[in-house]
């Protein structure tokens, strides 16, 4: 069976002869030879008599037309045989017309092999740095085509890329095995979620091409700096792929054969374009991945990598087609126009080429206008055009024994961290404290009271039974007088005040905390007076403990939380009230010294107030508490960056990216600090393993959401996506690096370009197999895209009761972030830098917000702008960014919320109350709605809308309860003249903070309106002490005065 050329593009059947032939009739019977195909005869050939041999010559031709946009096409020639049917013509009988004839046999040719090619040979290659000035060739020969409907195995052995290896197995490499992995995690190109389905289906149900083999080569230390050096410069390192067709040489016509080797090019010659920047990462010894393949184009290489020649006809591949391309250890053959002392240029072309679609220059010499003869001219390339068509790529893998570049371990970056900030030792347990003194001041109390009550038994305990009720005040204030003379005396007055000293002091250092000497005596006064109350009131209480029968009922204490003093602070934060904020601060930090957290929310406060110093002190003692704490490490990254202190900020960064290696904001923040220092490099390792960190958590939350609704769809793990293409692979050696470099096992739905196989008539011979592959085309410069699908955990709403704490997270700078979850790392890391006040990092990660892909300008974006402007009062950019935001999602309550905080701090209450009104209106709440119902609630006070204000504050008490939305509430009741609900509020804000004037003014006026003359002195007493700020409310409340007649002490 012959393929010849012809425009027609024929496929040729030639019958030769018959052997073993025997008729029904006779054994020389006269027979005759029918050609089918598809159904269709081709041809008869001449009536042979059949030798007695048996034999019998037909020499018969037959031929049908190929053509691949229809008729018959490959997809025909793959699975449709050719019938040859064996026919013997019988003897004419008499009276008989017509020839009878009779089926002897059939036989079936299978014309597969046209299209795997037998003395067909792919081969792939690439150049490492060797000792001398010439790159050394890695050349991997002798590729397979396999059928589709079958996956690769896994483990499969690797194969030692040598020729001539005839024991069984032995062409196997020891303990070498290709395992495969997850597409997610490589290194490559189509490594999404969306080119899952492309892959299975290239590397089971399509033809592919497979190597498996692995090539190692040493690397001397200069060769490794080499390499190093041609890596920063080129960043892509060609892989070229081939198809090399071998043709048996004639005997005696060497001369000839030369000739038209010499004639002929590189077909299918292909270009995958390997990313090697990765293992310019820190620690980084592997890259693994599929890379598309491209036509080979000589200006398209030359502006990717800088290589000015093919290492397949730099090395003379198409002088040896006996045995594919020549070994890497023999003589390297140039052609002998190519001077290695003359540089080449190339011509200007214009615009940007695209893959298979330019004209590529043709490469010169400079002393000639002419082409150079070893250089074809490619002007185009339309074989390796169909790689691109057909989406073809190869998978391989590079490993180096040793990294390139070393990576700090995590011990050295643990020790490096407490260098810089020695963990805090935990405090010893003490027996003393606070509580433990006011305890050991009620017990001396009992003890003294039971030695006096003793005292008073023994003088007049006969009396007393004698008189028992009779006794009047006179006779007690009789019997006060001389017990007291008694205890003078007998000297145990001044026992008893000994015995109480200690606890006093006690109480003194421990719950006041003094321990320094008075600055002056006017507050030496000021703090006996404190303590003289306080004591007397313990007093009271020890007393009342020993004799309960004369127990009234005591006051429940309200006591504040850690988490309402975080909120008290964040009020009084918005309200610009910093001192009052930073009171908060320490009270918390005052009661617990030892949570990490309050010195975090401390040092956020610090920032807000750009006092850098402070903040960083607060980070560096959260961090000594808990040296694991991730984000006590970042902040004291960020605050080491914005104080210029870089060397610090790379270990606190590492040291957090270690610890907790899936941290996108680690891993972000890492990136941004690379980019400070022009380390472009380790800037896109950071970037993308933060990206690569979104995705898989992306991801999970997907599997996640689906197993919660009942939907799950089957997703592979990654540990069991075998990826049916073998790796290559890089080692490395001590003070040397050695590497090994693996073939691919088949560029998975590559190599589609086999539609050539019957369209170049001069090559059909040599050229007779191609894979065949219907395959999408995939972009080649495609970048990865983490999906928007991440599910993001929103914190549930809790009513809490007045008296409940609040766990509410809130924070003045008024986070919006409700409804989209973060789609990218920048915008993330946004989010962290935001709750914690770094506005001044903002800005940096806002930038590649704005040139991100997949982020870019979008509400969100336009959004945290606005916050930061607001902050710095520009409220004329904060509007044009807030327009930008609405244009994009009209209907973000977080938008009208910002906008009215915007109005509302520019004096425009007005537009502000529509704004929170229609902020209120949405289905779903804004971010931050406590603060929005505070303000609306006060533009209603304002307004004299007191049923609204009374609403609105109701709902926000509901949220969390504050000292402000029982004071609004409070004063909107008392507008409305409903009293006792004015005072429920009032005095739930004054249990929360009794230091706030405003309370204390509302309480006055609410008792002067109930007729309580002592109480409303006391409440107008306490509102002049704290120095109400109010005119218009001072005034009002000595108009109430003047009209009850009472309230003010100094009328």
């Amino acid at each position: 069976m012959e393929q010849v050329s012809s425009t027609g593009r024929p496929v040729q059947i030639t019958v030769t002869d018959g052997h073993d032939l025997k008729g029904i009739k006779g054994d020389t019977p006269v027979t005759f030879v029918r050609v089918e195909f598809n159904q269709v005869v081709l041809g008869d050939s001449a009536k042979i008599t059949v030798s007695p041999e048996g034999m019998a010559k037909y020499n018969f031709t037959s031929s049908f037309e190929f053509n691949p946009e229809g008729g018959i096409t490959l997809d025909d020639l793959a699975h449709k045989p050719v019938f040859l049917t064996m026919t013997e013509v019988l003897p004419k009988e008499k009276k008989q017309k017509e020839e009878k004839t009779l089926i002897l046999g059939q036989a079936v040719v299978d014309l597969l092999p046209l299209l795997e090619g037998p003395l067909q040979n792919y081969m792939a290659g690439l150049q490492v740095p060797s000792l001398g000035e010439k790159d050394y060739p890695i050349l991997f020969k002798n590729g397979i085509l396999k059928l589709g409907g079958e996956k690769e195995p896994v483990p499969r052995p690797k194969k030692w890329p040598i020729a001539n290896i005839l024991a069984p197995g032995a062409n196997n490499i020891p303990d070498a095995f290709i395992v495969g992995g997850p597409y997610e995690e490589e290194e490559g190109e189509l490594n999404h979620p969306e080119d899952r389905e492309f892959r299975n289906q290239a590397e089971c149900m399509k033809k592919r091409i497979t190597w498996d083999l692995e090539s190692r080569s040493y690397l001397a230390p200069s060769a490794v700096v080499s390499f190093q050096k041609r890596i920063a410069d080129c960043r892509l390192w060609p892989v070229e792929i081939t198809r090399v067709p071998l043709v048996t040489a004639p005997k005696g016509k060497a001369g000839k054969f030369d000739k038209t080797e010499d004639e002929n090019q590189l077909s299918f010659h292909g270009v995958a374009y390997v990313n090697m920047v990765p293992l310019l990462y820190p620690g980084v010894k592997r890259i693994r991945g599929a890379f598309h393949v491209y036509p080979y184009l000589d200006s398209i290489v030359h502006e990717k990598t800088k290589c000015l020649f093919s290492l397949f006809r730099d090395i003379g591949h198409h002088n040896n087609k006996i045995g594919g391309i020549n070994s890497p250890l023999s003589k390297q053959v140039v052609s002998k126009n190519l001077k290695e002392d003359k540089t080449v240029k190339e011509k200007d072309i214009d615009g940007r080429p695209r893959p298979g679609d330019v004209q590529a220059p043709s490469i010169k010499s400079q002393s000639s206008d002419t082409p150079l003869e070893s250089e074809p001219l490619l002007s185009n390339n339309p074989e390796g055009q169909q790689y691109v068509e057909a989406g073809t790529y190869i998978v391989l893998e590079i490993q180096l024994d040793k990294a390139l570049v070393p990576k700090r371990m995590p011990e050295e970056l643990a020790r490096r961290v407490k260098e810089m900030i020695p963990p805090r030792p935990p405090l010893t347990r003490r027996t003393g404290g606070a509580q433990k003194a006011v305890s050991d001041y009620h017990m001396q109390i009992k003890n003294i009271s039971r030695a006096i009550l003793d005292e008073y038994h023994r003088m007049f305990g006969k009396q007393v039974a004698k008189l028992e009720s009779d006794l009047d005040s006179e006779a007690l204030e009789e019997q006060k007088c001389q017990l007291s003379y008694e205890l003078n005396c007998s000297g145990k007055y001044f026992a008893f005040k000994e015995q109480l000293k200690h606890a006093v002091v006690k109480i003194v250092r421990e719950k006041y905390l003094k321990t320094t000497s008075f600055e002056s005596q006017e507050e030496l006064q000021t703090f006996i007076s404190e303590l003289y109350v306080f004591l007397v009131d313990q007093m009271h209480v020890a007393l009342n403990q020993t004799m309960p029968d004369d127990v009234q009922g005591t006051i429940p204490t309200i006591h504040t939380s850690s988490d309402q003093l975080r909120l008290f602070a964040f009020e009084a934060e918005v309200n610009e009230n910093f001192e009052m904020a930073a009171v908060y601060y320490k009270e918390r930090l005052a009661r617990e010294s030892q949570n990490l957290d309050h010195w975090l929310d401390y040092g956020a406060f610090c920032l807000l107030t750009e006092d850098n110093i402070k903040a960083q002190e607060c980070f560096r003692k959260a961090l000594a508490l808990n040296q694991n704490h991730i984000h006590s490490l970042l902040l004291c990254g960020v605050l080491a960056v914005l104080m210029e202190n870089y060397a610090q900020a790379e270990i606190f960064f590492e040291d957090a990216t270690c610890l907790e290696p899936t941290n996108v904001v680690a891993w972000t923040l890492l990136g941004l600090y690379y980019e400070i220092q022009n380390n472009d490099i380790r800037m896109e390792m950071a970037f993308h393993e933060a990206s690569k960190q979104l995705q898989a958590r992306m991801l999970q939350a997907q599997v996640t959401k689906q197993k919660s609704t009942g939907t799950v769809e089957y997703i592979e793990e990654g540990g069991k996506i075998d990826s049916s293409l073998d790796p290559w692979g890089i080692t490395t050696g001590s003070s040397a690096t050695a590497i090994k470099m693996e073939a691919p096992a088949g560029p998975g739905a590559a190599l589609s370009i086999l539609d050539e196989d019957l369209t170049e008539p001069s090559k059909l011979q040599s050229d007779s197999q191609e894979p065949i592959v219907t395959a999408h085309s995939q972009d080649p410069t495609m970048s990865q895209k983490p999906s928007n699908t991440f599910l993001k955990e929103i914190p549930t709403k809790k009513e809490t009761s007045k008296c409940q704490d609040s766990s509410a997270v809130l924070h003045p700078i008024l986070h919006y972030d409700i409804s989209q979850p973060p789609t990218t790392i920048f915008m993330e890391t946004i989010h962290f830098l935001m709750k914690v006040n770094a506005v001044q990092y903002v800005h940096r990660v806002l930038a590649h917000e704005l040139l991100c892909p997949q982020g870019g300008p979008s509400c969100e974006y336009y959004l945290v702008l606005a916050q930061t402007h607001l902050l710095k009062k520009d409220f004329a950019k904060t509007e044009e960014y807030l327009q930008q935001a609405a244009q994009m999602d009209y209907l973000n309550p977080n938008v009208w919320g910002l906008k009215g905080h915007l109005y509302f701090l520019s004096g425009n209450h007005a537009e502000a109350k529509a704004c929170y009104e229609r902020t209120i209106s949405f289905v779903v709440d804004a971010s931050e709605m406590h603060f929005i119902f505070l303000r609306l609630g006060l533009i209603y006070l304002e307004e004299k809308e007191y049923e609204k204000a009374k609403k609105t504050y109701l709902q926000a008490c509901k949220r969390l309860p504050s000292c402000l939305t029982w004071l609004g509430l409070g004063i909107a009741c008392y507008r409305l003249e409903e009293l006792t609900e004015a005072e429920d509020a009032l005095s739930e804000a004054n249990a929360l903070n009794n230091y706030n004037a405003e309370v204390w003014a509302y309480l006055a006026l609410v008792c002067l309106k109930a007729g309580r003359q002592l109480e409303a002195e006391q409440a107008y007493k306490y509102t002049i002490k704290l120095k109400l700020k109010d005119e218009a409310l001072l005034a009002e409340i000595r108009m109430v005065q003047e009209t009850v007649g009472f309230g003010n002490p100094s009328f």
